[in-house]
């Protein structure tokens, strides 16, 4: 039997792996198709890149017992298939929202501040970028959290420690320490707007034209969820006519953009490459509790409740 690896995990979560069965690193899509048709795997894991589709699943046959995401999204993940074929599937939810939150906020002070424009500018030795420079400062501003989870709750909690006021949509989830809008009333009220959302055939999209209007002139969006929550043409166009104040996202539609994305093009968009997550702590921490949990299923043990997807 054989653990397929779809990408690499921490160090010290593939020795644990390797310790119960023969790791296997699939160098991509195809190759991860053969060694699931020859094998035997038992368990395939992913970052996130990865994708773990209906037809890989099949083609272990009944060997695989365990399917994981080292992370808290799943939409990389066949739920469907992986519930009709028996496959339990571990995922990691809550053990990234702090360093999630911070990658957040930190995204909002550039933002904010047009921090990557200024460095820029600095570096290039255009240090009288500073005449007639003016930031925005988040002290007195309004902070709208769409999505009130593990990461949303600590965006929320950090925004208010900075004098920020809070509101906040959810599908679900009620916090009283909070303002609760509707979406459309948020999305009219906020001065900063953060993502927190789970992306679904419900949330895709959740952000077009249509919500763009309804933001103040001058907003910033912030993005560290899923980037096929926002349509990425009105966003683009939001920032070209200079209604959107700023975008600042650790994740896009595309990923990796286009090299051609008018984005990449515009001082008031700033971006980083899907790392919220990938700190020293969080890393590890992450790819461990969902190895120890996948081990645990193929050993015929209860994982960690928290681990098992039961949607």
């Amino acid at each position: 039997m054989s653990i397929l690896l779809l990408e690499t995990l921490h160090p010290d979560a593939e020795a644990l792996l390797a310790q119960h069965d023969r790791v296997i690193l699939a160098a991509d899509e195809g190759h991860a198709l053969q060694v699931a048709q020859q094998d035997g795997v038992a368990a395939i894991l992913t970052r996130g890149k990865g994708r773990i589709t209906r037809a890989l699943m099949r083609a272990c046959g009944t060997s695989l017992k365990a399917v994981s995401r080292a992370g808290a999204g799943l939409d990389t993940v066949d739920l469907g298939a992986a519930k009709e074929l028996g496959v339990a599937v571990i995922f990691a939810p809550g053990l990234n929202a702090q360093t999630t939150a911070e990658h957040t906020v930190m995204l909002m002070m550039m933002a904010a501040r047009k921090a990557a424009f200024l460095d820029a500018q600095v570096k290039a030795g255009c240090w009288s970028v500073r005449n007639g420079y003016e930031g925005v400062e988040l002290n007195g501003k309004t902070l709208g959290v769409i999505g009130l989870g593990s990461i949303g709750a600590r965006v929320a909690q950090i925004g208010q420690a900075l004098g920020m006021q809070v509101i906040y949509w959810s599908r679900r989830t009620r916090d009283a320490r909070f303002a609760y809008r509707a979406l459309d009333d948020l999305l009219r009220e906020a001065d900063v707007i953060s993502l927190h959302i789970a992306l679904s055939e419900e949330t895709q999209g959740l952000i077009g034209a249509r919500e763009l209007a309804l933001m103040k002139p001058g907003a910033i969006l912030v993005n560290t969820a899923r980037g096929a929550l926002i349509d990425q043409r009105a966003l683009t166009e939001a920032l070209c006519v200079g209604r959107l104040g700023a975008f600042a996202a650790d994740v896009l539609a595309q990923q990796p953009p286009s090299p051609d994305d008018p984005l990449l093009r515009c001082e008031r968009v700033t971006l980083t490459p899907h790392v919220a997550g990938l700190t020293d702590r969080t890393y590890r921490e992450v790819c461990l509790f969902c190895a120890r949990n996948v081990l645990a299923v193929l050993r015929d043990e209860p994982p960690d409740p928290r681990s098992l997807y039961s949607g």
